[in-house]
């Protein structure tokens, strides 16, 4: 059965290093375990990812710690979506291999990273903290950080997905929405203040042995609808998804799984609108950008081409009971994403 869910606490791979159950789940039900890898250090692929935007303030911002093997790329994006402006500054590490001791669970451990220019921790009590001082972020002057993400008791999107051209290469990955944000980031003389009651973080959680050319698509958002919390993950594009997508609609704590959604993107622009549809006609949306955050590298046998694209959204998301939900200009980002390496 398609969007097969995982529900069995396990370790997630076999003594050989397959996936024992490809799927999806609400929680981290499948025990990742980093030794268990049948794979070089080099090749195992771990991050985690923070996006917070204010829907108040009209800003967001982006954070990055990763090992991915031969590489680690530790990052921050702010985003102005009033001018509309954005800046990355990227700190590249080189064959990090495990050295960064990423957690096994995104439920435990603090992710920690420190040079002489950026130090970075995204910690983990009952809530999330994520603390960043940049030196140097733009034009020499620092970026500076404290945000607080509470996470109550409430579904998220994890996924289990195989390679059928590689029976090693996995992806364990979670995506958890819609947690309320507080604090505030201080660059160049302004703060950037967040309110719990309109603005919220998403954490992208992976873990995993990728084959080394993927394209993927990735879409997310969250914002209040009918005075709940309300959210999506979307994406597509990598691996064997004939057991589950990673397709689900948050609200009010519950997830709502999805069958398959389509990226419509333009050829003419990435900033031309976009529209989104669904084979079960439960995520029918438009999306207007607002600035297209690309960036690309090609060196040797690295090679991304980044597209991810922020705007908002409006549109119909139905709910398991056949509740429709109206959108209306959801601030959130919709990516296309080609890597080697």
């Amino acid at each position: 059965m398609r969007n097969h869910e995982v529900t069995t606490v396990q370790t997630l791979l076999k003594k050989d290093g397959t996936l024992r159950e490809p799927g999806w789940s609400r929680q981290q039900v499948q025990v990742y375990d980093r030794s268990a890898i049948k794979a070089p250090a080099y090749r195992i692929k771990e991050w985690d990812y923070y996006l917070v935007i204010s829907n108040s303030g009209n800003f967001g911002i982006a954070f990055t710690i990763s090992d991915d093997g031969y590489i680690g790329l530790q990052s921050v994006s702010l985003l102005d979506f009033s001018v509309p402006c954005e800046h990355t500054e990227t700190v590249l590490n080189a064959f990090p291999m495990g050295k960064l001791k990423m957690p096994s669970s995104s439920e435990s451990g603090h992710v920690m990273y420190k040079d002489g220019r950026l130090q970075m921790k995204f910690l983990k009590y009952g809530s999330r903290r994520i603390i960043c001082h940049f030196d140097n972020f733009k034009d020499g002057k620092p970026f500076d950080c404290d945000i607080t993400l509470e996470q109550p008791e409430m579904d998220s999107m994890v996924i289990a997905t195989p390679w059928k051209e590689k029976k090693t290469a996995f992806y364990y990955n979670q995506k958890i929405n819609c947690m309320r944000a507080s604090g505030k980031a201080r660059f160049d003389g302004r703060d950037y203040k967040f309110d719990p009651a309109t603005d919220f973080g998403t954490l992208d959680w992976g873990r995993g042995v990728w084959t080394y050319d993927n394209t993927w698509y990735w879409g997310s958002g969250n914002g209040v609808v009918n005075g709940k919390p309300f959210g999506f993950n979307i994406g597509y594009g990598f691996g064997d998804t004939s057991a589950a997508s990673e397709n689900v609609i948050f609200y009010d704590g519950k997830a709502h799984k999805l069958d398959d959604v389509t990226f419509n993107i333009p050829t003419s622009s990435y900033t031309d609108p976009w529209t989104f549809t669904s084979s079960d006609g439960r995520f029918e949306m438009n999306f207007v950008p607002i600035i297209d955050r690309s960036a690309k590298i090609d060196v040797k046998f690295i090679v991304t081409d980044q597209h991810q694209v922020f705007g908002r959204m409006s549109g119909k998301a139905v709910l398991d009971d056949g509740t429709v939900l109206e959108i209306k200009d959801l601030l959130c980002f919709a990516e296309d994403v080609h890597n080697k390496y």
